[in-house]
This record gives C-alpha cells, structure tokens and sequence, in this order.
C-alpha cells in the first residue's frame, strides 16, 4: 500500500526527522503510521527518539547482510577448494 506524502509530512513533523531519516525509513519498509506508534511518551524513558531508533535498525540489517556475505564466500570458497584429503 502506498502511502500519501502528507502522511510521510505529518510523521516527519511528529516525529522530529530529517529528509534522510524519512528516506531510510521508506528503504527500510516501515509506514508513516509505525513512526509516529513508535514515538517515546515521558512514562517511557527507556525508549529511544524515531530517529535513533531508525538507525538502530538499519544497523542490525546491515550486520546481518554482511554476515549473510560472508557465509555465502565461506561455502563458495569450500566448494571451490579441492578435497585435499585422501580416502582408503
């Protein structure tokens, strides 16, 4: 479902985020409603501001493509490599 770009506005304004953070959150898949659901409230000190929770995200998605690439070179690399050992 599409969004309309005055939602994206209003969740910007609330939520206090830049051009950029509103563009990460679009590649990351997220709506203009989850922004705003995800705003702290004062009863929640624990919670994190939208914008550094955006960048959280987006660092465990880069973390885990990154491991993902380097499993992919792991396996290829061993099918790549001859057996060495040598059976009876």
């Amino acid at each position: 479902m599409a969004y309309s770009e005055q939602m994206w506005q209003d969740a910007k304004k609330k939520c206090r985020l830049n051009n950029e953070d509103i563009a990460l959150a679009k590649r990351l898949g997220l709506n203009p409603r989850s922004l705003v659901k995800n705003i702290p409230s004062k009863s929640e000190p624990w919670k994190a501001p939208v914008s550094v929770w955006l960048h959280e995200i987006e660092a465990k998605h880069q973390k885990k493509a990154a491991q993902k690439q380097r499993r992919r070179a792991k396996t290829k690399q061993a099918e790549a490599a001859p057996d060495t050992k040598e059976t009876p």
